[in-house]
């Protein structure tokens, strides 16, 4: 038993730390170079970045955080819980906001981006840009901060697990 919580309480450090590695490079890489490009630059990368972005190894790490942290959670409790059982539930607690905020907001805006179609054939892709990069660019804040405190407290949960 001790062996599969710490199993899953290091697969949850993992997968939410590379989850929140890649939110942050939104904010502080891709995102910023992009506000200097053009309208349809944006459009078009962006569309790209979203078509790209859905694989099995993002997978792994979006929804395998998900999963591990409940899991190390479950495990802690089951084992009655102690010391690491605050930290886990609010890392839980702390990326399941996340994936309801990236449900909310950044999906749906990622969906109105495609349906924008074609970054050559948009009409107006300055007001496509508009509706979509102010709000995309806020709510991945939010998750890139939300996911870096469930990291944390991750961390948290390891050294007292130790």
């Amino acid at each position: 038993m001790e062996t599969a919580r710490f199993a899953a309480l290091l697969a949850a450090t993992i997968t939410t730390g590379l989850v929140s590695g890649l939110f942050y490079g939104f904010s502080v890489a891709v995102m910023p170079g992009l506000r200097a490009s053009g309208d349809r630059t944006v459009v078009e990368a962006m569309q790209r970045i979203n078509v790209a972005i859905l694989n099995g190894w993002f997978l792994l790490g979006y929804v395998g955080a998900l999963v591990f942290t409940g899991l190390a959670l479950v495990l802690r409790l089951a084992g009655g819980g102690g010391g690491g059982t605050a930290p886990l539930a609010g890392a839980f607690v702390a990326y399941s906001l996340a994936v309801l905020l990236t449900a909310r907001v950044n999906i749906p805006l990622n969906n109105a981006l495609a349906q924008a179609g074609p970054a050559e054939a948009v009409a107006d892709p300055a007001a496509v840009r508009r509706a979509f990069e102010g709000p995309w660019v806020r709510a991945n804040t939010g998750r890139t901060v939300l996911c870096t405190a469930a990291f944390g407290l991750l961390v948290w949960a390891l050294v007292l697990h130790g």
